[in-house]
C-alpha cells in the first residue's frame, strides 16, 4: 500500500483487500477482498466504496475537536451507566455538530455520483460504519457502531456519514473498547457506502458457515426472513432456519438436512420519508406461512459460504468459519433484478476460539414448573432473579447475577448482558444479536419466547435451562443443576467399535463429538411423531379426506389439523412427510458422516400409529400391540404399502439427492426369513435396491 493510500479520502473496493483493515476497517477490507477476488468463482457483491479511516482522523484533526473528546470522556466510569450515557452524548455531539472539511465534502459527493452513472440517478445506499479494529477473529465488534439505509442523494450521504463518525463514541462501543483494552482513541472509523440491495421487496438474512450452537465444522446455517436484513441481525423477528450439509454440497448434491419455518411477523421496507427512509410493516399471512427461500436458491448461498470460508481459511492458513449476510434484491419483477447478493462477512468469533477439547454437559437434577418455553442458545444452565426490562432507559437498575428479561436486546443492552446470569428474549432467532453475544459470553439465552416480559416476574428466582435440546424452559425457582466434565483427549480408544443410538436430528451435531465409530440405531420415531405428526396414510388420501370433510365432521376436523400443520409445505401432502423425514434422517446421517448410520425404519405399534393425526382412521384396536401389526409385516402389506414407500423415498432422498450414502437401513421386528425377503422385493419396487451404492 503507497503513501497515497494511506492519505486516501476514498477508495472503492475494487482498491481494498483483507490486509486494508488499518485503512479501512474490517467491513469494508473484506467487502473489497469479496468484490476483488470472489466474484470470478461466482459470488455476487454489490458495488461501493470506503470513507478511509485516514478521512476520520483528517475531521477531527481539521475540525479541532479532538481535546474536546478527551476532555467529555475524561471521568469516564463504564459501570456507572448515568456517567456512560452523559459522557457518550457529549462525544458524539461534537462530532455531529463539527463541519466538515471541504476535500472531504468534495471526495464523498464524487464518488456518490459514479456510483449514480452506475446505478441511475438518486441511486439508493447503506452507510455502514467499518471500525479499524472491526471485524477480527478476536473481537465482535458487530452493531458496535451505526447503519444507516435507503439513503439517496449527496447532502444525505454526508448527514449519514457525519452520524456514523459520531457512532464511534456510541455507549455500548465506549464500554466494549475499555472490556477488550482498547484505548479510546485507538480505534478509526471507516464508513462502508454500498449499492442498496432491494431486500426490502424481498428477503434477507444471515449465514454461519458453522453450525452456531454446536461448532460442528461441516454444516451451513442460513436464517432469513422478509424485507430489510436489520430485523434479523438485532432480532426483531423469528427468522427461518435452514441446515445444509458442507461435504456433499462440494460433490454438487442437494443436501438441505433441516428448514424451520420462523414467525416473520414483521418486515422492513423503505419509505419515501427522507427523516425515516425505513419502517416495519406487518406481514402477510401468506408470506409467515411460506419460506423465504426456495430450495435452489439455499443451496446457491451455501456454496458461496463455502467459497467465502475456504477462501478466508486458505488466507488465514486455519480454518476460518465466517458469518456472512445476505439480501436478495426484489422479485425481479417489478423491483430488482431478483438476484441474491453477499452484503457482508466477518469471521466468526466463538466456536473458532474455542479449543474444543473438553465436553462440558449441563444436566438438570429436578424437574420444577415451566413458565415460558422458546429457542435455547447454548446448552448451559443459568439461574437467579428475574428483572424485565421493556424499555433500554431502565437497564441502569440491572444488577450482577440478575437474569435478564425482555423483548429484544440490541448493541445498547451488551454493558448489562455481560453481567447476567441468563436472557430471556420475546424475539429473535438464532443469528440475532441476544444469540450471538450471549454465546460470546457464554451465557444461556432463550429467544422467541413470545410473552417473556408480560409471563416472567421481576424479583422472582428461576433457572432458564438450554440443556434439554433445541426447546429451552425457564422454570419456577432455582433449580438443582451439575455440570459434568469430559475431557475428549483421555477418552481411551477401544478395541470394540462403539457406536451410538441417536433418535433426535436436533442433537446429531453435538452428539457427534463424542468418540465414535457411527450410529448402531437410529429410530424413526421420533422423526415421524414430534416433526410430522399425521398418519402417512392419511396424508396419502388427503383429497378424498377433503371431500367427505363436507358432510362428516370428525373428518373435517381432521383436515384442518393437517392444513395448518402442512402450512408451510403447500407442495404435495405426500412430499410434506418424505421430505421431513428424509431431513431428520440426513441430519444425523450428516452429524456421523461418513461413518455408517443404521436407521432402523418405523417400528410403531398400532396404538402408537392410531395417535397421529388422522391415525384411528387406518389402525385396528388390537389386545396386544406389542406382538401386533408392526414392522416388517406391515411393510409388504397391501393396506399400509404405499405409507411404507414414502418412506423409502424418504431414505432414497436422504442417500441418492443429500448425497449420504453412510446411510444403512434395518428392518424391524422381522418374524421369518420369508417376512425379509418379502420387504426386501417390496423395498426393491420404491428404489431401495440391496447392494446398490
Amino acid at each position: 500500500m503507497g503513501v497515497e493510500d494511506k492519505e486516501a479520502l476514498i477508495l472503492w473496493f475494487s482498491e481494498i483487500g483483507i490486509e486494508d483493515v488499518p485503512l479501512v476497517g474490517g467491513k469494508n477490507a473484506s467487502l473489497g477482498e469479496m468484490y476483488q477476488q470472489l466474484s470470478s468463482k461466482g459470488v455476487s457483491v454489490p458495488d461501493g466504496f470506503a470513507v478511509t479511516a485516514y478521512a476520520y482522523r483528517h475531521l477531527i484533526k481539521s475540525a479541532g475537536i479532538e481535546d474536546g473528546i478527551r476532555d467529555a470522556l475524561d471521568g469516564l466510569d463504564t459501570h456507572d451507566m448515568q456517567n456512560l450515557q452523559e459522557r457518550g452524548e457529549k462525544a458524539r455531539s461534537i462530532i455531529r455538530n463539527a463541519e466538515f472539511p471541504d476535500d472531504l465534502t468534495q471526495a464523498i459527493h464524487q464518488s456518490y455520483r459514479k456510483l449514480e452513472d452506475e446505478y441511475g440517478p438518486g441511486v439508493d445506499v447503506a452507510v455502514r460504519s467499518s471500525a479499524t479494529a472491526e471485524d477480527l477473529p478476536d473481537a465482535s465488534f458487530a452493531g458496535q457502531q451505526e447503519t444507516y439505509l435507503n439513503i439517496r442523494g449527496k447532502e444525505a450521504v454526508i448527514d449519514a456519514c457525519k452520524r456514523c463518525f459520531a457512532s464511534l463514541f456510541t455507549n455500548r462501543a465506549i464500554s466494549y473498547r475499555h472490556d477488550k483494552d482498547f484505548g479510546q482513541f485507538d480505534v478509526y472509523l471507516s464508513i462502508a457506502v454500498q449499492k442498496m440491495v432491494r431486500s426490502d421487496a424481498a428477503s434477507a438474512g444471515v449465514i454461519f458457515s458453522i453450525d452456531t450452537e454446536t461448532g460442528f465444522k461441516d454444516a451451513v446455517f442460513l436464517t432469513g426472513s422478509y424485507g430489510l436484513g436489520e430485523n434479523v441481525v438485532k432480532g426483531a423477528v423469528n427468522p427461518d432456519e435452514y441446515y445444509v450439509f458442507k461435504p456433499t454440497l462440494k460433490e454438487g448434491k442437494r443436501p438441505i438436512v433441516g428448514k424451520r419455518a420462523g414467525g416473520k411477523h414483521i418486515k422492513m421496507i423503505y419509505t419515501d420519508d427522507p427523516e425515516e427512509p425505513t419502517k416495519d410493516v406487518e406481514t402477510t399471512s401468506e408470506e409467515r406461512n411460506s419460506f423465504v427461500l426456495e430450495d435452489d436458491e439455499i443451496l446457491l448461498l451455501s456454496q458461496w459460504a463455502c467459497i467465502i470460508e475456504d477462501h478466508y481459511s486458505e488466507r488465514a492458513g486455519k480454518l476460518r468459519p465466517m458469518d456472512i449476510e445476505w439480501a436478495k434484491d426484489g422479485d425481479g419483477v417489478n423491483v430488482g433484478t431478483g438476484k441474491l447478493f453477499i452484503v457482508q462477512a466477518r469471521p466468526e468469533t466463538v466456536h473458532s476460539q474455542s479449543k474444543g477439547n473438553i465436553l462440558e454437559t449441563y444436566v438438570l437434577k429436578e424437574s420444577g414448573n415451566v413458565l415460558i418455553s422458546g429457542q435455547a442458545v447454548g446448552t448451559k444452565i443459568g439461574q437467579g432473579t428475574a428483572h424485565v426490562i421493556k424499555d433500554s432507559a431502565h437497564i441502569g437498575e440491572f444488577k450482577k447475577g440478575e437474569v435478564l428479561i425482555t423483548a429484544m436486546t440490541d448493541p445498547d443492552w451488551e454493558p448489562i448482558m455481560k453481567i447476567a446470569a441468563a436472557i430471556v428474549t420475546e424475539k429473535g432467532g438464532r443469528t440475532c444479536h441476544a444469540a450471538i453475544i450471549s454465546r460470546e459470553l457464554g451465557i444461556p439465552c432463550l429467544i422467541g419466547t413470545e410473552s417473556a416480559t408480560e409471563k416472567l416476574t421481576t424479583g422472582k428466582d428461576v433457572t432458564v435451562c438450554c440443556a434439554e435440546g433445541e426447546t429451552g424452559n425457564v422454570y419456577e425457582g432455582l433449580l438443582k443443576f451439575e455440570v459434568e466434565k469430559l475431557d475428549l483427549e483421555k477418552v481411551p480408544k477401544t478395541r470394540t467399535k462403539i457406536m451410538m443410538n441417536v433418535g433426535i436430528p436436533e442433537n446429531a451435531f453435538k452428539d457427534c463429538q463424542i468418540p465414535n465409530e457411527g450410529v448402531g440405531l437410529a429410530r424413526e420415531e421420533f422423526i415421524i411423531n414430534s416433526h410430522i405428526g399425521i398418519h402417512p396414510l392419511a396424508l396419502i388420501h388427503y383429497d378424498e379426506l377433503k371431500q367427505e370433510a363436507g358432510s362428516n365432521s370428525e373428518i373435517a376436523e381432521i383436515v384442518e389439523k393437517i392444513d395448518m400443520m402442512t402450512a408451510t409445505h403447500p407442495e404435495d401432502k405426500q412430499d410434506f412427510f418424505v421430505n421431513k423425514l428424509a431431513r431428520g434422517v440426513g441430519r444425523i446421517g450428516a452429524g456421523f458422516y461418513p461413518n455408517d448410520v443404521i436407521v432402523r425404519l418405523s417400528d410403531f405399534k398400532t396404538n402408537e400409529y392410531a395417535e397421529l393425526v388422522g391415525g384411528h382412521l387406518y389402525e385396528p384396536v388390537e389386545s396386544n400391540p406389542m406382538i401386533g401389526w408392526r414392522g416388517a409385516s406391515r411393510y409388504y402389506d397391501e393396506k399400509f404399502k404405499p405409507a411404507f414407500g414414502l418412506e423409502c423415498r424418504a431414505i432414497l432422498k436422504a442417500r441418492n439427492e443429500m448425497g449420504l450414502t453412510n446411510i444403512k437401513v434395518m428392518i424391524p421386528f422381522c418374524r421369518t426369513p420369508e417376512e425379509g425377503r418379502r420387504v426386501i422385493e417390496t423395498m426393491k419396487e420404491f428404489g431401495l435396491v440391496q447392494g446398490e451404492n
